[in-house]
């Protein structure tokens, strides 16, 4: 596949071959800026706020994050190596209550709109996915997180929408298996090389992963940077990235999980520039790719989990578990199952083991919320 059309953006957008680097401004959570609880009205101000920035540094869209405790988040007390300030059943439960549908994503969406800046979300669940229908986001992104969410990926695949997956804390066999899953349906599907620390030394990016994906599954590829600074992103887009997605604050000193490793607006105008450029300007492309940040990035052309990812794992990959209260003897359908956190405290089939689950009948009753078991159902 050599494009990707987005239907349904403020203005008509393709991403792919003979087209400038798509840069995504990654605000995430990062209107939450305080420890101290703030109203929804400050939050929904901050989050135009940096759409607006994000708009005026030239980034083609806005993206967040949405969240819904329920079909999410187990309430375990667990806390992420990667943000030491909530645990993350308080923490997505936070977000959840700082983000209503009303007086927060509408509002979000139809500034975004006004101002000309693709607006999109990340959805943490399906929950959230069908929450990001109503606003009719134009495509979807999927955290490296959810790359075996095989219940949040099902619907992401029927939409006819097209999908940007995230690659990181994940093994080769691992992506193998959630490309082969969307793609049983839908081809309009972007891979992201991304490497799950925060901050990510240079060194550790590896960036000729974007080559191996595009390579290796025939699909469109970038590069979702957690490097501090621009000349990682910038030295990706040399090397051919379709895609760059940056985190994006107007301070990395706020409080909250990303603003550590997030651009300010000088610097996002500064790689959108650059980008431009190399676009443009074939000599300044090879400049960039003699660079002393490509020979210390370049790595292999491979895709491999590095060891400091692997803590992030049992606490972002999810458990197969009862959305409400079934009987024995019922046939177990999407709507019977929620894909959930922490799975290391969730005793049951992973996530990937949805599409093998559904169909099966239950030989016991299990509690809403109750993962489930290989030896509940029957062969």
């Amino acid at each position: 596949m050599q494009s990707i059309e987005l239907v349904g953006a403020p203005h008509e957008l393709t991403v792919g071959d003979s087209h400038p680097a798509f840069i995504i401004a990654e605000v995430g959570k990062n209107f939450i800026q305080s420890e101290e609880e703030r109203p929804v009205e400050e939050y929904l101000q901050n989050a135009i706020a940096l759409a607006r920035a994000a708009k005026e540094a030239g980034a083609h869209a806005v993206k967040y994050q949405t969240h819904t405790l329920e079909d999410e988040q187990a309430n375990i007390d667990v806390t992420s190596p990667h943000f030491k300030g909530s645990d993350r059943y308080e923490w997505v439960k936070r977000n959840e209550r700082s983000t209503p549908m009303d007086i927060f994503w509408q509002p979000l969406k139809r500034a975004c709109d006004e101002m000309g800046i693709v607006f999109f979300s990340t959805p943490m669940s399906r929950a959230s996915a069908q929450k990001l229908d109503e606003l009719h986001v134009p495509f979807w992104k999927v955290g490296s997180g959810d790359i075996l969410d095989f219940v949040l990926l099902d619907y992401l695949r029927n939409s006819e929408k097209p999908i940007i997956m995230s690659t990181g804390m994940s093994t080769l066999e691992e992506v193998d298996k959630a490309v082969a899953f969307i793609k049983e349906k839908t081809d309009k599907l972007i891979l992201l090389h991304c490497v799950s620390r925060y901050p990510c030394p240079p060194e550790d990016l590896h960036l000729e992963a974007i080559s191996f994906l595009r390579k290796r599954y025939g699909l469109l590829a970038g590069f979702s940077d957690h490097s501090i600074g621009t000349e990682s992103a910038v030295a990706a887009v040399a090397l051919g990235a379709d895609v760059i997605e940056k985190h994006f604050t107007f301070d990395r000193n706020f409080w909250g999980s990303d603003h550590k490793v997030s651009l300010l607006p000088e610097e996002l105008h500064q790689l959108i520039d650059e980008s431009r450029r190399i676009h443009e300007d074939l000599s300044y492309q090879q400049s960039i790719l003699e660079s002393d940040i490509i020979r210390l990035g370049i790595g292999t052309e491979q895709k491999f989990l590095q060891d400091d990812e692997s803590v992030f794992r049992p606490l972002f990959r999810k458990t197969l578990c009862a959305s409400q209260n079934l009987p024995l003897g019922i046939v177990l359908l999407p709507e019977h199952l929620y894909a959930m956190r922490p799975q290391a405290y969730l005793r049951g089939l992973p996530s990937e083991e949805y599409s093998w689950v559904l169909g099966k009948r239950l030989k016991k009753d299990v509690k809403r919320f109750e993962p489930i078991s290989a030896d509940y159902l029957e062969e």
